[in-house]
């Protein structure tokens, strides 16, 4: 078989095995989420939320919006906030939008780490703590030294939805199907062109320092910096694709989804959150350090432990 025919009959059949394990998760889930949201699910959870926004330096009735956020995703989330029409300084937009970051896509994003072998439990411990802790550091920190007080400006108004009907959302639901196929087949094809200009093996070099003290090995730099930049989705789809053929050590991935956990679609993301007044620093800067540390602080702990430990509390592997 010529070179360029074996290339495409492996990309193809990696696109088929990435997008396959991504739907197989993702569809099952969204049916779910769309029945809890239609019984009242959301305005449940946010009623329990209500006094956790309060400890963190938020109005009550966000908690609605963090509900939303963590069930569905940030878009859903921003619509909810700008039609509350609630007024915030710019370090309340700072906390709202860094508790948006941290932990939303709960029930998807949560299965997509599951499936690459990582604990459910810490997943969501990591997401949801995480969460929590950062906004209260940084609601501590805006108290104390009276930062970021003046009011956030919002530069978004989402499009009026007119169409509510089922069959319009499974419509929406097809075309976001559609994009993440094709996000995937294009992402797969730049791996393997990198990987053939050892492009790939440079990054890897480059990036070794700063990922040793993360414990992320070097198989797993390129789908890490791939779900950083891109999204949890991509690089965990990636991820357990990888991990299924024995490419990446069930510890190397664990530690990989916890940064991805915490830090990921770094530019997607960051930009959505700024549309609601909040802080670059905070939501850029602020948020890649926490991650960093929180992540280093978990690897430092894993080399600690034994394998059989970690295999049976934090992470098991899919190959």
């Amino acid at each position: 078989m010529q070179p360029i025919q074996l290339f495409f009959k492996e990309l193809i059949r990696d696109i088929f095995d990435v997008t396959y394990t991504l739907f197989k998760i993702m569809i099952p889930i969204i049916l779910v989420i769309k029945v809890v949201e239609e019984l009242g699910g959301i305005v449940l959870l946010s009623s329990w939320l209500s006094p956790i926004m309060e400890l963190v330096g938020l109005p009550k009735e966000l908690g609605l919006v963090w509900a939303t956020t963590m069930l569905t995703n940030i878009y859903a989330g921003l619509i909810v906030f700008i039609n509350l029409d609630m007024p915030l300084t710019v370090a309340q937009a700072s906390i709202l939008g860094s508790m948006m970051l941290l932990a939303h896509s709960l029930p998807i994003e949560a299965a997509i780490a599951k499936k690459a072998g990582v604990n459910l439990a810490a997943t969501l411990f990591v997401r949801i703590g995480g969460s929590l802790f950062f906004a209260w550091l940084l609601n501590l920190t805006y108290q104390t030294g009276g930062f970021l007080s003046e009011h956030a400006v919002i530069l978004w108004q989402p499009e009026t939805v007119t169409d509510t009907s089922y069959l319009a959302w499974a419509v929406s639901q097809v075309k976001n199907f559609a994009v993440i196929f094709l996000v995937i087949s294009a992402l797969l094809f730049l791996l393997k062109i990198l990987k053939l200009l050892g492009i790939e093996k440079l990054m890897a070099v480059l990036l070794r320092p700063f990922l040793r003290i993360l414990g992320i090995s070097k198989e797993a730099t390129n789908l890490t910096i791939i779900g950083v930049t891109l999204g949890l989705s991509f690089g965990g789809g990636l991820l357990i694709n990888e991990a299924k053929r024995g490419h990446i050590a069930a510890r190397d991935v664990f530690t990989a989804i916890m940064l991805l956990n915490l830090l990921h679609s770094l530019i997607e993301d960051t930009l959505l959150i700024m549309l609601i007044g909040a802080d670059f620093n905070t939501i850029f800067w602020g948020r890649l350090v926490f991650s960093v540390v929180v992540v280093a602080l978990i690897s430092l702990g894993l080399r600690k432990l034994s394998d059989q430990t970690c295999e049976k509390y934090f992470y098991r592997s899919v190959a």
